[in-house]
């Protein structure tokens, strides 16, 4: 019986050595892991990457593949199908022509600010349609 006892503690001694080290290992091999944790492409504090044209039309495509999916469950259910097009549409952006006139004012303002402080005018249009992106 003392035997069982001895070579009991010698395998709890051994494997919490064996334990130890391979923590230790782990800890100096992890680098920047543990800053890592809680990163990624849904984490509000990342900055988002710059959403160009190639993104906008794979956006447009996803819109239009879900709006035709909703159809097609819609004709199957016996009810009538809605125009893909116009939901497309009315999803993609404000066309609202007073928002737009106001995006362009505040353009202009900042346009103004920027030329008195001595720094180059933005083009107006583009910034309009990009801040109206940024908004839809």
């Amino acid at each position: 019986m003392w035997l069982m006892e001895e070579a009991f503690a010698i395998v709890l001694f051994v494997v919490v050595g064996v334990a130890a080290v391979a923590a230790v290992w782990a800890l100096v091999t992890s680098g920047d892991s543990y800053e890592q944790i809680g990163r990624g492409g849904l984490s509000l504090d990342e900055p988002r990457p710059a959403a160009g044209p190639a993104a906008a039309a794979e956006r447009e495509t996803e819109i239009r593949q879900m709006l035709e999916a909703r159809n097609a469950r819609r004709i199957a259910r016996g009810e009538a199908p809605l125009d893909v097009d116009a939901e497309l549409r009315s999803l993609s952006g404000p066309d609202d022509p007073e928002l737009r006139q106001e995006v362009r004012s505040l353009v202009e303002a900042t346009n103004a600010r920027r030329v008195a402080r001595g720094d180059e005018p933005l083009e107006v249009e583009a910034e309009v349609e990009r801040r109206l992106r940024e908004l839809g």
